[in-house]
């Protein structure tokens, strides 16, 4: 698929995030091995810090950065024709989102409007925005896989917490690349990401393969900092860039799709595999379970995907722990 690419420029946001940087690094490779010709410019609130920590990327000649965020984007900041798109920038700080609903509503809902009117006004014809799982609320017990036609839930009264902002935030940004494709604007595809592992994660944040990881590799116990009981699952980093890849080239337009894996873990599992793989002494669980508490369950189908683009993953569990950990180790 490549080849779709050749002598493309593509717009990128959030390009310094866990799914940015695999992005990027898929695309450098690609490059060097094709030689694609393809040409990238990325936004970033601080690309000087992203190119220090990033010295290889920082001499790829193809890769260009625009200083500037989402919210105070404007059509002018594309001085060149763009091809495609790809929307992955969005307030991922839970703190910040609880401290200022509104500003984070603007970062995901406003951003999104802005790309799209950037987009548009650049010449894009394909735009890739990465929404959430999350869109689909809370599931009832007995309801693992959640498929892409799941009812979705409208915003209610009352007090919202982190969580439910950025789930209403992602809903209404996925309308208006609805209405941007309806309209003939640019052809847009949604991709609801789920739950990803491998290098790049930090490991001392709020993603517990992470924190398992680095709990491991310092010869710690694995810290379950719950109950251990929401499931999860975990798509490693190269299936997660190259179905990415796959919805912006050839994904159809309006197409909803989620993007995750179907192989569901509970967190103490998680963390007793980590720590055996590993050679980690043990895990400690910090809370007990309530009689009668909701298992709290983030699990994908990928049916429509696999079925309509041919995609699967190709790292399991096991092979994503033992990659990440010579990553971080080396």
């Amino acid at each position: 698929m490549w080849e779709e690419l050749r002598g493309r420029t593509i717009f990128v946001t959030g390009a310094t995030g866990f799914v940015g940087r695999w992005m990027l690094e898929s695309l450098l490779a690609a490059d060097y091995t094709h030689g694609l010709d393809v040409r990238v410019v990325a936004l970033s609130r601080d690309p000087d810090r992203f190119r220090s920590a990033n010295p290889h990327l920082a001499v790829w000649s193809g890769l260009r950065w625009v200083a500037g965020s989402v919210t105070t984007l404007i059509p002018a900041a594309l001085d060149c024709p763009v091809d495609l798109v790809i929307h992955l920038a969005t307030e991922a700080d839970l703190a910040a989102t609880l401290a200022d609903p509104n500003a984070a509503t603007e970062v995901i809902v406003g951003g999104t409007l802005r790309v799209l009117e950037a987009a548009s006004q650049a010449g894009a014809r394909r735009f890739l925005f990465t929404s959430s799982g999350s869109v689909y609320g809370p599931r009832p017990e007995g309801v693992t896989l959640v498929a892409e036609d799941y009812p979705l839930p409208s915003a209610g009264p009352g007090k919202r917490d982190a969580g439910t902002v950025g789930a209403e935030a992602k809903r209404q940004a996925e309308k208006y690349c609805a209405d941007f494709t309806t309209k003939g604007r640019i052809d847009a595809v949604i991709a609801r990401c789920f739950t990803f592992a491998g290098p790049g994660l930090p490991v001392n944040g709020k993603f517990a393969f992470g924190n398992f990881m680095g709990d491991a590799l310092a010869g710690r116990r694995v810290t379950v900092r719950g109950n251990g009981t929401p499931v999860r699952s975990y798509m490693y980093g190269s299936d997660l860039a190259v179905w990415l890849w796959k919805l912006l080239i050839q994904g159809t337009a309006g197409g909803v799709y989620n993007v995750g894996s179907e192989h569901a873990i509970c967190l103490q599992e998680l963390a007793e595999s980590i720590a055996s793989e590993l050679g980690a002494p043990g895990v400690e669980v910090m809370q007990q379970r309530v009689s009668g508490d909701r298992t709290d369950c983030y699990v994908p189908s990928t049916q429509r995907v696999r079925g309509q683009l041919g995609l699967q993953e190709t790292v399991g569990i096991r092979q994503a722990i033992h990659k990440t950990a010579d990553w971080l180790r080396h």
